[in-house]
């Protein structure tokens, strides 16, 4: 699976991969114009693979689609409702906001790191804080959304834990965000489960804009 497409000031391109022997992935990816030059991405990781793991993350796609313009702790409540009769599924949700700044939550093991260019490889300027808990079967009781700054050039990478998370340093930032996305699947996947990865990129202010 692969796709990719821009939003404001943003690049994004996702692959992901069912894993192998199954029909359909339980790993999901949202990007959704939120309004106000802001931009929200969503990846979700449904319990286990198959057609239940699938049915839960899709759930929660409808539900950020539905309510795309709600804060991020109401987005992961909401979420957490939706999928009360499924398997849950870990969920990470980055807003960002085309103000030079990104939010995020998140409850599970999908990881969501901002990298940039380094003096000699890339660097890990931020990596948000993943709250242990399953979506839809337990929800953490505190949930805090992250802030952190992000300039020109800078690529979110979010990655369920299908892929081996040991990729930051054989990234070539200067290729687009599809390359970007495809190489961490290609050369990090595991073979023992789904497997799905986002990369997003801050282009910087559109020229010409007020």
């Amino acid at each position: 699976m692969h796709e990719d497409g821009s939003v404001g000031t943003v690049e994004w391109a996702v692959a992901g991969r069912a894993l192998p022997g199954q029909r359909v992935s339980g790993d999901r990816s949202v990007v959704l114009d939120a309004g106000d030059g802001s931009v929200l991405f969503a990846v979700l990781d449904g319990l286990g693979h198959g057609a239940a793991a699938a049915d839960a993350a899709d759930r929660a796609a409808q539900v950020l689609a539905d309510n795309r313009a709600e804060p991020l702790d109401v987005l992961m409540v909401l979420c957490h409702r939706a999928m009360a009769d499924t398997r849950g599924a870990a969920v990470s949700l980055v807003l960002f906001t085309g103000d030079d700044e990104l939010h995020w939550l998140g409850v599970g093991n999908v990881e969501s790191r901002v990298v940039a260019v380094g003096p000699g490889k890339p660097a890990v300027r931020a990596t948000a804080l993943m709250t242990g808990g399953i979506v839809g079967y337990l929800l953490p009781p505190n949930l805090q959304t992250q802030t952190v700054a992000i300039r020109p050039g800078d690529v979110l990478v979010m990655s369920t834990d299908g892929i081996f998370s040991d990729f930051v340093d054989t990234l070539d930032l200067a290729q687009p965000t599809t390359d970007i996305a495809d190489d961490i699947l290609r050369h990090h996947v595991k073979d023992t489960d789904d497997a799905l990865v986002l990369a997003a990129r801050h282009r910087g202010p559109i020229a010409g804009a007020s």
